[in-house]
């Protein structure tokens, strides 16, 4: 009997201590939400939890993560462009969810790094024209602008919490056109150089630059094809790493500090 109770006990011990990567565990550890639709889960089926895994039970700080799709196709409706975050989480925050989808009264309250994203239509962005208005879904770079200001005055408000954001997946030559990309690489070049600021709790991977490599579209060699936007497995592959690194450096504390990229020199 006192040999499967030590038994019990020392598994109960080892799930404990290697929980990175996984949904579940025990109460230690960092926990870490990953909020995206198919781009991001294309990425994450390319070794993210277990590279995560790797890394806890080498010797880093122990953590756990998990994903979801964020909004949902019902009842919100399958959209995550900027004026989406902003609309759940900063204009109908206040409570724990809205339309079933939760905000981050909630999010904050259970984990302890949330990783968001917009999938690559977010990059199709036209001339604002006359008006511009933080409560609009019209997508141009004024109102995105105005939608990550009041994003990012929301998410410093939980100090607590530390926030990955993705800069957004970039679109194939052919399914868009050169200005909608111009103003979709200036657009993410303002998160990155100018909406990030070093010393918050809000950071940077700059997912575009590697699609993009300086460009202003996602390679064609990148994607799933030269008219399909989505990245290919084997670019997947290729940057899956990169994301685990630059989340690692967020878990350790060392994001102002290393590539947006995630390169290691």
């Amino acid at each position: 009997m006192k040999r499967i109770t030590d038994i019990i006990l020392a598994l109960v011990i080892f799930l404990s201590l290697s929980n990175c990567g996984g949904e579940d565990g025990g109460n230690e550890g960092m926990k870490i939400i990953f909020l995206h639709h198919s781009t991001g889960r294309i990425i994450w089926d390319a070794g993210v939890k277990d590279r995560l895994r790797e890394y806890s039970r080498g010797g880093g700080v122990k953590c756990r993560i998990k994903e979801r799709a964020f909004p949902r196709e019902k009842p919100y409706g399958w959209k995550n462009y900027p004026y989406d975050y902003w609309n759940i989480w900063v204009k109908n925050g206040d409570g724990r969810r809205y339309m079933k989808e939760p905000t981050l009264e909630y999010l904050t309250r259970k984990y302890d790094i949330i990783v968001f994203k917009h999938c690559f239509p977010v990059s199709k962005l036209n001339p604002c024209g006359g008006g511009r208005s933080v409560d609009s879904e019209f997508k141009c770079p004024e109102n995105y602008r105005l939608q990550y200001e009041a994003l990012r005055d929301k998410m410093r408000s939980y100090p607590e919490t530390r926030f990955l954001v993705w800069t957004g997946a970039a679109l194939v030559a052919g399914a868009t056109d050169p200005g909608s990309a111009r103003r979709a690489r200036s657009f993410f070049e303002w998160v990155r150089d100018e909406w990030d600021e070093k010393g918050d709790n809000i950071f940077i991977w700059d997912f575009f630059e590697l699609e993009t490599e300086g460009g202003l579209y996602l390679r064609d060699e990148y994607a799933r094809s030269s008219t399909n936007s989505h990245p290919s497995e084997s670019f997947a592959r290729q940057v899956a790493p990169l994301f685990c690194n630059r989340l690692i450096d967020v878990i350790e504390g060392t994001a102002d500090s290393t590539s947006v990229t995630g390169k290691r020199e």
